[in-house]
């Protein structure tokens, strides 16, 4: 059997060296390269060629490639061991750029990273969602300055995910459903229009898990609750979207928690998404959910209001555990303030749980506020990072 080579980012493939021609084995060797240098502290050719088991001419003729096509960088060189001494090797992760909108009912956030996932400029605006060629000139009036403002050499842009609470297609182009912000039947030819960019749309949820599982840099199975006024979640696979077979795939906020309970926006009873969208707490403090929690442990009222909001989320929990045994991580408007309360809700999901007694399969977002965006414009490096 051949040599296999297993890459180390996310995403990883499998395939055996001695079943592809010399051009794939050629780009595949080149991709591990990458992969293997990315997010990593300095490397030799040395280090790279035993880490991959690669000759050194193989690692020497692609970290060329790689260094003249400003993917790669020499940052001086190590000490010596009696020899030459041998250059110190880092990606260079400004050699190019993506940018990510999160486009919510009332807001537009917009996120440009680097080949690193380095954020380089993030803005939030207020600009309430219509469904009308002003609002999305608009947009792409805030992109084009968020741009300037960094001062990024236009030509380096991969292009812009615009990550928004809907189920989208299969090709990006259309949200087949969206009445959270009255964008069903929405085409992203809207928005392209205005951009100078290539651009695709992205389900809300599914590109913050997508942020979420490339921060923590595992190739695994996890499910992304996103815990904000409507609720959603991401399936992810080997550390890949699940999209399922109509893009409804990780629709969590769906489940139903509560039999014959409160109206859900999309016409059924007892959902997730009715009974712990994030306005569930903040109608409590004047609309103001930081306010609700600096509250919450002086006040009974809202106490008994989180025990139950706990109490349908760890229903929720548990269901998606015992179908589909990964991990879970919440996150979201609500998931950013759950630190100090996931071991509650630990206990919670574990007194459910026949099989676990501590739930530590249940996490807290790493990324608070910014995650759709930043998952959005990540699809792009994603793809960039596949084609090297």
């Amino acid at each position: 059997m051949g040599l296999i080579i297993k890459f180390y980012c996310k995403r990883c493939i499998e395939l055996p060296i001695e079943k592809a021609d010399h051009s794939k084995v050629k780009k595949l060797n080149r991709n591990a390269i990458y992969r293997f240098l990315y997010k990593r502290e300095l490397q030799s050719k040395q280090d790279i060629a035993y880490a991959l088991q690669l000759s050194l001419p193989t690692v020497t003729q692609n970290v060329n490639e790689l260094l003249s096509a400003g993917l790669l960088a020499e940052k001086g060189e190590f000490g010596s061991t009696g020899g030459r001494k041998a250059k110190a090797l880092q990606l260079e992760y400004g050699a190019r750029y993506s940018v990510g909108l999160d486009v919510t009912r009332n807001h537009v956030g917009i996120v440009i990273i680097d080949l690193g996932c380095r954020v380089i400029d993030f803005s939030r605006y207020r600009l309430p969602f219509q469904n009308k060629p002003a609002y999305f000139e608009k947009i792409g009036k805030l992109i084009a300055q968020s741009i300037a403002k960094t001062g990024i050499n236009t030509q380096k842009i991969l292009g812009v995910g615009i990550g928004v609470p809907a189920i989208v297609s299969n090709d990006h182009q259309t949200a087949t459903y969206g009445p959270v912000i009255g964008f069903t039947g929405g085409k992203l030819e809207q928005f392209s229009r205005y951009i100078d960019y290539p651009c695709m749309l992205c389900n809300d949820a599914n590109a913050a898990g997508f942020a979420e599982i490339w921060h923590r840099s595992i190739d695994d199975n996890m499910i992304y609750i996103s815990l904000s006024k409507s609720v959603g979640g991401a399936i992810l696979i080997d550390g890949n979207i699940c999209y399922g077979s109509n893009q409804r795939a990780g629709e969590v906020g769906h489940i139903t928690v509560v039999p014959n309970g409160p109206l859900c926006y999309c016409g059924q009873r007892g959902c997730l998404d009715a009974v712990c969208n994030s306005q569930i707490l903040a109608k409590t403090s004047n609309d103001n959910l930081s306010l609700f929690f600096e509250q919450l442990d002086s006040d009974t009222e809202r106490q008994a209001l989180w025990t139950t909001y706990l109490e349908h989320l760890a229903v929720c929990i548990n269901i998606l555990r015992m179908t589909l045994d990964c991990n879970i991580v919440l996150g979201g408007y609500v998931g950013s303030y759950m630190d100090q309360y996931i071991d509650r809700l630990r206990q919670m999901v574990a007194a459910r749980n026949p099989f676990e007694p501590d739930g530590s399969y249940l996490d807290v977002c790493s990324y608070k506020f910014e995650a759709t965006a930043v998952g959005a414009a990540l699809i792009y490096v994603d793809r960039f990072i596949r084609k090297i």
